[in-house]
């Protein structure tokens, strides 16, 4: 599986879908692609740029070309943007060559993840921790329908990727 699929990350901002990925892709020997930083090296932008100048809609068109390339792409680790599952066309593509997994965290954990982190535009809209609980709540139930859960709270970036990786081996015997 490792040597063909890709292996897909969603979850809210702060749940580990970098940190995790770049881990992932070292240890399985694949490529890793960060879709937020894919897309601003190609636009010259930061995401907060992007949001500021050209809009939320504009963004959401990049991510979805870059989900369409990134889909046709084989043993690659790919950390989509927290969005990204708001599209179903998104998760339709990835799941065709891909192992879909959602890091999931608490609002606790999360808000202490990115509370001084000011490149996340969609958290600048109100305080910090409301905005953390009622985006997750609004994306929750597409978080939920994706097919494996991992639950990063009170656990290091190498545990959760030791956990995935058990999760691709078990499904490489399936």
């Amino acid at each position: 599986m490792t040597g063909q699929l890709n292996i897909v990350l969603f979850g809210f901002m702060g749940t580990g879908k970098s940190t995790v990925g770049r881990i992932l892709a070292r240890k399985l020997g694949m490529d890793f692609v960060d879709m937020d930083s894919e897309i601003e090296r190609r636009t010259g932008k930061t995401v907060p740029q992007i949001f500021a100048e050209d809009g939320e809609h504009h963004f959401r068109r990049l991510e979805r070309a870059l989900v369409r390339e990134l889909s046709g792409r084989n043993a690659t680790v790919i950390a989509a943007g927290g969005g990204v599952v708001l599209n179903p066309e998104n998760i339709a593509d990835f799941a065709r060559n891909g192992l879909l997994i959602c890091l999931n965290a608490t609002p606790e954990t999360i808000l202490r993840r990115v509370r001084d982190e000011s490149h996340r535009p969609l958290l600048e809209q109100g305080e910090k921790g409301s905005r953390v609980r009622e985006m997750l709540q609004a994306r929750r139930p597409y978080y939920d329908a994706l097919p494996y859960q991992v639950e990063t709270d009170d656990r290091t970036p190498d545990e959760i990727a030791g956990e995935i990786i058990a999760l691709v081996h078990r499904k490489e015997k399936d």
